[in-house]
């Protein structure tokens, strides 16, 4: 079950990708009464990962949804307290924060692969990742938010890439 704290992070993650991307994070339609809500199940059920991190000179991690929690092998507890840099591999850190800097600069960025690190050093690699600035209505940048997918080729058919 998503806690409200999550529920409130997912739907404003999912409201600064809109702004950005002009459609919502990519989930199948929901065609039965009663179904799952969209938001509980960007967080539950996804089949991508979905975190994103504060604005901290060091940030570190504020939403990480099941797929995310299920590749870097951090309880939804642990997780918060890790900075972000720690996702990558020291060597891999400077890629890593270019493509953040980009960002930055641009507001999005598509197609983002590169290899990640796990909470026992074990590496895997993030494919078809989008990385995007969230923001206030204000403006103001409160962090950003990835989604990535574990899996090189792997999409369900309901995936429409931008």
């Amino acid at each position: 079950m998503i806690s409200a704290t999550n529920k409130t992070l997912i739907r404003q993650i999912n409201d600064c990708f809109y702004r950005l991307a002009g459609k919502p994070l990519y989930a199948p339609r929901v065609a039965t009464p009663g179904a799952i809500e969209v938001h509980e199940w960007l967080h539950e059920e996804a089949p991508y990962g979905i975190l994103a991190h504060n604005t901290a000179a060091d940030p570190h991690f504020i939403y990480a949804n099941n797929h995310a929690l299920t590749a870097f092998k951090y309880t939804p507890a642990e997780i918060l307290s890790v900075p972000s840099r720690l996702s990558a591999s020291e060597e891999d850190r400077p890629e890593r924060q270019r493509m953040l800097e980009i960002v930055l600069r641009d507001g999005i960025v598509y197609n983002y692969s590169g290899p990640r690190v796990d909470k026992y050093g074990g590496r895997f690699t993030i494919y078809d990742g989008v990385v995007w600035q969230l923001r206030h209505a204000d403006g103001a940048v409160w962090g950003q938010a990835a989604l990535f997918w574990t899996e090189e080729k792997v999409r369900p058919e309901w995936f429409r890439p931008l």
